[in-house]
């Protein structure tokens, strides 16, 4: 039997599952489920501002790259001129957590999507998060 006929499909279907897959820079919509907040979305229980920057969109994710690496148990998985993603993993159960910040030049604007890859609820925990990094940004 020849296995090379199978490897290119199955590598294919590993991919589709796994985080980041389809990486882009681009924010997912937020699932049903209630552990994801989002400047995009458009129902109140998913939705958050976007954040406001003064100065240019580099030196934006340059300063949110800053206050995400000293957070602790977070890894910069991805990072462009316009886009960064990055893990945050629970200390108790190490559930994961993936945040992504991109940049609108043309509004001056930092949109992000902060949600559990498992799991219902987070307890809030996505929603604090922002808004502690939000608060970080202002300062």
């Amino acid at each position: 039997m020849n296995f090379s006929y199978w490897i290119i499909p199955i590598a294919g279907i590993m991919m589709l599952g796994s985080p980041g897959a389809f990486a882009s820079e681009s924010l997912a919509p937020c699932p049903n489920s209630p552990n994801c907040v989002s400047t995009q979305a458009e129902d109140g229980k998913h939705a958050m501002a976007p954040l406001p920057y003064p100065g240019t969109g580099q030196e934006a994710l340059e300063k949110l790259a800053g206050i995400v690496f000293a957070m602790p148990r977070t890894e910069i998985v991805r990072r462009t001129e316009t886009y960064l993603h990055a893990t945050y993993t629970s200390q108790l159960f190490r559930f994961k957590d993936d945040v992504e910040f991109l940049v609108d030049e043309e509004a001056k604007m930092v949109h992000f999507r902060s949600a559990s890859r498992s799991g219902w609820s987070d307890l809030g925990a996505n929603r604090k998060r922002m808004e502690a990094i939000i608060a970080k940004f202002k300062e």
